[in-house]
């Protein structure tokens, strides 16, 4: 059997985010003659996986890799200990800037072929060739998640059937969730499709739970109660609008300012563009002003219209989803949070009862 055939009967998908089918992608990667990059940046923030990927697990990942593809790169955070361990293990380290959109597969690819840690404009997958923004013809180059490449070398070695044990029918496998934010016992956790997200929150002590994050800046948001009562999968998430996406959960708890925890993301964001597209360059740092001024208690109640309206020009319009995801972040905080939005635009906080802005 090949292994493009067991991936399609285990059900792989990406663990980096997008949840692509990997037999899929390893197919078009085949036939193109395509090297490989095994991206080991956890570039979302707050996801820790891949570094434990690394030190846990690298002979097995080193398989994976070798089952995909005869050429391997292996993509980590200049001056991490994720590239350290690569380095001392002998293996061709792709050394990629601490920015958040320089891991995003395409800025990878143009990285390993002398560009800047950009993404660029796809007119056709990554896996079969391209060019970059120079109009020089990029190699096929196969970017997959370090998660996704040691779950490749497990269901070779077990096989599909022992993938499909855990999860769901729809959304077969093991899968790693990194928790963090207000919980007693932040780190990596093993997990499946399928469960009470309220086993993950028990698991590590979440603590006076406020909000939950999901998948960092590139997921969204569950209030305090729809968190303890929420099904961990993508379909359980979807009636929230939110993804499972790159298994991050952060913990908010009633001590802290939602409006305040998102402005300081947004505007973390907006330092954050790669200075190529303009949802980026100006989109974004619109979007982190005002809501810098909400947090502060100076954004008259007229102009959450126009913030609302500046979301919705966000997606679809750049290179990468770096500013789908800002926008999906910040919309989903605003819909849950919106008690306090109102209070903010009052003027006062409703967390500290006083003047919106005076800790900050």
């Amino acid at each position: 059997m090949s292994l493009v055939t067991l991936l399609e009967q285990a059900g792989l998908t990406g663990r980096g985010g997008a949840r692509f089918p990997t037999s899929i992608k390893l197919q078009s990667a085949l036939d193109a003659g395509a090297d490989l990059i095994v991206n080991a940046c956890d570039g979302e923030i707050g996801v820790h996986k891949d570094a434990l990927v690394v030190a846990e697990h690298l002979d097995a990942l080193q398989h994976g890799a070798g089952l995909l593809a005869r050429r391997s790169r292996w993509a980590a955070h200049r001056g991490s200990e994720t590239e350290r361990r690569l380095h001392d293990a002998g293996l061709r380290v792709l050394s990629v800037p601490s920015r958040y959109v320089a891991s995003e597969e395409s800025a990878l690819v143009n990285l390993l072929h002398g560009g800047r840690a950009r993404p660029i404009t796809r007119l056709a997958p990554i896996s079969t060739g391209g060019r970059d923004a120079q109009g020089r013809r990029l190699r096929p180059t196969l970017v997959l998640n370090a998660e996704t490449v040691w779950r490749v070398s497990q269901i070779e070695r077990h096989g599909a059937a022992w993938f499909r044990g855990f999860g769901t029918a729809e959304e077969p496998g093991p899968r790693l969730v990194t928790m963090g934010g207000n919980v007693e016992r932040p780190g990596v956790y093993d997990a499946e499709a399928g469960i009470p997200l309220r086993d993950l929150l028990d698991a590590a002590g979440a603590l006076d739970v406020q909000g939950v994050g999901i998948s960092g800046m590139s997921g969204g948001w569950l209030g305090g109660h729809d968190a303890w009562t929420a099904t961990w999968s993508d379909a359980g998430l979807a009636p929230y609008g939110v993804p499972t996406g790159t298994g991050a959960v952060h913990v908010l708890d009633r001590r802290s300012c939602p409006i305040d925890h998102l402005s300081r993301i947004a505007t973390f964001a907006a330092g954050e563009s790669a200075g190529q597209c303009g949802p980026c360059m100006f989109g974004v740092p619109a979007v982190a002003e005002q809501l810098e001024r909400l947090a502060d208690g100076a954004l008259p109640p007229e102009e959450m219209l126009d913030l609302h309206h500046r979301l919705g020009m966000l997606p679809g319009r750049g290179a990468c989803r770096f500013p789908d995801g800002v926008s999906r972040f910040v919309a989903s905080g605003l819909r849950t949070f919106t008690a306090d939005v109102e209070a903010h635009l009052a003027g006062r906080c409703a967390l500290t009862k006083e003047w919106a802005g005076a800790a900050r």
